[in-house]
């Protein structure tokens, strides 16, 4: 392993790491400002409180970063431990239906450890990631990657147990992110067109067969909150006193900023009019405080690291990592898509945090992870280019 660090730390993508590090440590900064009305109004905790969590996680994020900067990827198909990672995501995944907390919010899509909390569909974003990159790497190098049955048929049945299971947590965003990112890890692994239209066709009886499910929970799905988002999609403002209230305020915290925006500390709808103001809408805050400057910054940064994901995926000879830089590219750009067009009125807001702004610990933990898979494909493409 010393060897391998010291043959690839040569290698290591500087712009990446500082993109993602400036981000993480962007993001505690406007957790800071966010939070520091709400921790104490609605808490009766000190100002501090969700920045010194935050400065926990990113303790344990960047750790996380390293390790899986190092670690190299082609052990991801090991079956030892493809099979391990699986297992824990569809246990976290059951579990969380019996455990889980966060009905009081729309999802039942959190589990308490003791030492605080995790969300089983954010472990499955990148579980799937991996587990589908590594069972289409081995398929492409057996030269059956075009067999439904034997290449295509056990990883999408594993897809539909984790969509089916995070549906009925009623986490509509994150179950069509999983659908995304498995897509598009199977459009990088090689894939024959012709055995496209057969995969369709798969999907199209998996999801038949997951109706009954949807039907039999339609109730609990698509709850008077859920219902309340889709109506003040259409026009926040007439629901402004209901379920418009939170896209309503994140509109005027934007539109207050302007260009130049209020100034640091300064925003006015994170003084209570803005619900949970660090988590999932704090564009509406970082908009209102540093205007269109501060939200460029974010969104460059993000575009960043995904533009640097699919450049790696175009250049990777390796089909394995070509699908692990593609997976993670479309993982952070769909989400980021998903919160940003949810708090402008693209589409319906969904709860998906922004990727290392948004306050969260298994989010940050594992969008740290993701990246460092990234960085160890980042370091093995470079070495394979000069080599």
């Amino acid at each position: 392993m010393h060897t391998y660090s010291k043959r690839f730390l040569k290698y290591f993508d500087f712009p990446l790491f500082f993109t993602y590090l400036f981000l993480c440590l962007f993001g505690l900064v406007m957790i800071y400002s966010a939070s520091l009305v709400y921790a104490v109004g609605e808490y009766k905790w000190a100002p501090d409180h969700f920045y010194r969590r935050q400065i926990f996680n990113l303790v344990i994020a960047f750790s996380a970063f390293f390790m899986a900067a190092f670690f190299p990827y082609k052990n991801y198909k090991r079956k030892s431990l493809m099979v391990f990672l699986v297992s824990i995501m569809l246990l976290l995944l059951g579990a969380v239906h019996f455990f889980g907390y966060g009905d009081d919010v729309g999802a039942r899509s959190w589990i308490f450890l003791g030492f605080g909390s995790i969300q089983p569909s954010e472990v499955a974003k990148l579980i799937i990631i991996i587990y589908f990159s590594s069972v289409f790497a081995k398929k492409y190098e057996a030269g059956t990657i075009d067999n439904v049955n034997q290449s295509i048929g056990p990883p999408v049945t594993i897809l539909a147990i984790a969509v089916g299971s995070v549906l009925m947590e009623t986490d509509i965003g994150t179950s069509l992110i999983i659908i995304i990112v498995a897509l598009s890890v199977m459009a990088a692994s090689g894939i024959k067109a012709k055995t496209f239209l057969k995969l369709s066709a798969l999907i199209s009886g998996i999801l038949l067969l997951i109706a009954p499910i949807v039907y039999l929970n339609w109730e609990n799905i698509m709850t008077t909150s859920r219902k309340g988002r889709f109506l003040a999609y259409l026009n926040p403002f007439d629901y402004i006193t209901g379920s418009g209230y939170q896209i309503a305020n994140g509109y005027i915290a934007i539109g207050s900023g302007g260009v130049k925006g209020l100034g640091f500390g300064n925003s006015i709808q994170k003084m209570g009019y803005l619900p949970e103001p660090h988590t999932d809408v704090i564009m509406a805050v970082i908009s209102e405080e540093l205007g269109i400057v501060g939200a460029i910054i974010v969104i460059g940064g993000l575009g960043f690291i995904v533009l640097r994901a699919l450049l790696l995926a175009l250049k990777a000879k390796d089909p394995h990592a070509r699908m692990l830089a593609a997976g993670v590219g479309s993982m952070i750009g769909i989400q980021t898509f998903v919160n940003l067009g949810g708090l402008t009125g693209l589409i319906p807001l969904t709860g998906v945090p922004l990727p290392f702004i948004s306050f969260g610990g298994t989010s940050v933990i594992l969008t740290s992870i993701a990246v460092g898979i990234l960085m160890n494909v980042s370091m093995f493409v470079k070495y394979e280019k000069n080599k």
